[in-house]
């Protein structure tokens, strides 16, 4: 059985933060495992790439989840370098790469297919 949750993806490059969201996402999966994660980053470079393995549905996320995000994006507004989404949504792929046009950073939408080529841009950094 797999659990509901986010979990950190292990083996990424040292300044980049990963998870992958698989069932309901709850608001203490964010602030329990996103925002010390987000925290940790920032404390270490100053800034944030990030990767977010969405295996479940975005309507999956709760209402206090999308709170929680809200919150941790807001937080760390100018520290985002990159963000890669990876799913198989498109409305969610085509969402990112729009997403890059208003954020400080940059973000890309992937497939799951493509994941290893997320990993590759946000190893590298701006």
């Amino acid at each position: 059985m797999i659990l509901d949750m986010l979990r950190v993806i292990q083996n990424l490059p040292d300044h980049v933060f990963g998870v992958r969201a698989s069932g309901e996402v709850t608001a203490d999966d964010l602030k329990n495992v996103l925002l010390p994660g987000l925290e940790s980053l920032t404390d270490r470079y100053n800034e944030i790439y990030y990767l977010l393995l969405l295996e479940t549905e975005v309507q999956n996320f709760t209402a206090g989840a999308w709170v929680q995000d809200l919150i941790a994006g807001l937080k760390h507004f100018t520290a985002w370098k990159k963000m890669a989404i990876v799913t198989d949504q498109t409305a969610v792929e085509k969402f990112t790469d729009a997403f890059s046009y208003i954020s400080p950073g940059e973000a890309k939408g992937y497939e799951i297919s493509e994941l290893q080529e997320a990993i590759d841009w946000l190893s590298i950094k701006k």
